[in-house]
């Protein structure tokens, strides 16, 4: 259900603003967006997991605060992440 740890660190690398960032709002949602996926397809399946889904749930909530975080920080960065991620709002 998580992913993979070539996966993490291809995405951290896209979304790095310099080499070694790993701390930056846009890795940290580029990695929670990749996760909140893999959950979602795993509900495809165990409509019933409901523990996974409280997770999700988090995941999602976490994702939001960066996400208006890096909005109140800097717009045009901001809308240049939701963009790439094909994230809506």
């Amino acid at each position: 259900m998580s992913i993979t740890v070539e996966e993490k660190t291809r995405t951290i690398q896209e979304f790095a603003r310099s080499e070694g960032d790993t701390g930056s709002p846009e890795v940290q949602v580029a990695v929670l967006t990749r996760r909140i996926a893999t959950l979602t397809e795993h509900f495809k399946t165990h409509k019933k997991d409901n523990h996974s889904r409280r997770g999700l749930l988090k995941l999602v909530a976490t994702r939001r605060k960066l996400l208006d975080y890096l909005r109140g920080k800097d717009e045009a960065r901001y809308r240049v992440l939701i963009a790439k991620l094909g994230i809506r709002r």
